[in-house]
């Protein structure tokens, strides 16, 4: 099927599906997530309630709530393309730019960037809280440029949303909502603690979520009624190749360090399904819950590392537009078990 050409007519009926959103962090990747759910808002018998969000999934998610709170599907994706045109100029002002031989060869990679390898350099031997004492993080200006605060914690904001960070002191995962949501706990929700100082909020300082939750499953489990909870994943799960290289196998670890979580929670939701099926639960308050991903592991693991820092604006459109792709494919082929059945293996695919 062509991108794009998935129409709700092809499911069984007209009834709205709603939703849960889970989502990655991974950098300047996230455009892909921009891109699913840019094509998801199009669909409108879809509905959303939740969203679970870490690091760029944070952002996003977060864009995505305040731009359907002031403006409906057109605003939530008038925002998304604001805020990560935003992301772009910013980045276009700073050294973590393609060099011209990173253009040329056109695979959106910055080996050849002096500034990123200085910046390597840098953070193996230097804290943040020494090579910037000041804490400049480009990123909150956008963020507060993009979203008003205010809406997302008003009590008709129309979704959800929930933004995982990690707690240092405790290594506990940390979840905002409601009038916890602020500038600062999506900034702590993806917060690299190589790069800049901890996010303190009421006395506790936390790094980036996404080593305790990327994404969280528990709160939209916990606080949302629909049962069905998609994951748009942006750290490939597998892998066919072994790294051989340091930057390589580095990637890896932290890939797997990045879905640990995630596969634990995974493991927690087999577990009480098979007890739901089994009739082995006789409390009707815990109920089946229906997993979904979006995913394109071919694609995310073709990807450099080190185009997580590349905020090319064509690069950024490069990966929304497979994110529609891969949404519109998505939506062709599993619209219909929305509601219904889980439209992944979960023992196969995470465990």
């Amino acid at each position: 099927m062509a991108p794009d050409a998935f129409n709700h007519e092809s499911a069984s009926s007209n009834q709205v599906r709603t939703i849960n959103l889970a989502l990655q962090g991974g950098g300047a990747h996230g455009a892909f997530t921009w891109g699913v759910l840019d094509r998801l808002l199009e669909e409108k018998y879809l509905g959303f309630e939740g969203l679970s969000a870490t690091s760029a999934g944070a952002m996003n998610a977060a864009v995505f709530a305040y731009g359907l709170a002031v403006g409906g599907r057109d605003g939530a994706r008038k925002a998304l393309a604001g805020y990560w045109k935003r992301v772009s100029d910013a980045a276009s002002l700073g050294p973590l730019q393609p060099s011209p031989i990173d253009r040329m060869l056109g695979d959106h990679k910055l080996a050849w960037s002096p500034a990123f390898s200085l910046m390597g350099f840098v953070t193996r031997v230097l804290s943040p809280y020494e090579f910037n004492p000041s804490d400049y993080n480009p990123l909150r200006n956008v963020v507060e440029q993009s979203i008003d605060f205010e809406v997302l914690r008003h009590p008709d904001c129309p979704v959800k949303l929930f933004l995982s960070a990690t707690n240092v002191r405790t290594g506990k995962v940390k979840v905002f909502a409601g009038q916890e949501i602020s500038v600062s706990a999506v900034m702590a929700s993806a917060c690299l603690p190589t790069m800049f100082h901890a996010v303190e909020i009421d006395g506790e300082a936390y790094w980036d979520g996404g080593y305790m939750g990327n994404p969280a499953l528990f709160p939209l489990i916990y606080n949302c009624k629909s049962a069905d909870i998609v994951i748009v994943h942006i750290n490939p799960l597998y892998r066919k190749e072994l790294p051989y290289a340091a930057g390589d196998i580095l990637n890896r670890i932290n890939e797997i360090s990045f879905n640990s979580s995630l596969m634990r929670e995974m493991r927690a939701v087999s577990f009480v399904t098979g007890l739901v099926k089994q009739k082995r639960i006789v409390d009707h308050d815990i109920r089946q819950i229906l997993m979904h991903s979006i995913t394109d592991d071919e694609f995310m693991g073709a990807l450099s590392p080190t185009s997580k820092y590349n905020a090319d604006w064509d690069f950024l459109i490069f990966l929304r537009d497979q994110g529609r792709k891969c949404a519109n494919e998505w939506l062709a082929s599993n619209f219909g078990k929305l509601g219904v059945e889980s439209s992944v293996d979960i023992d196969s695919l995470y465990l």
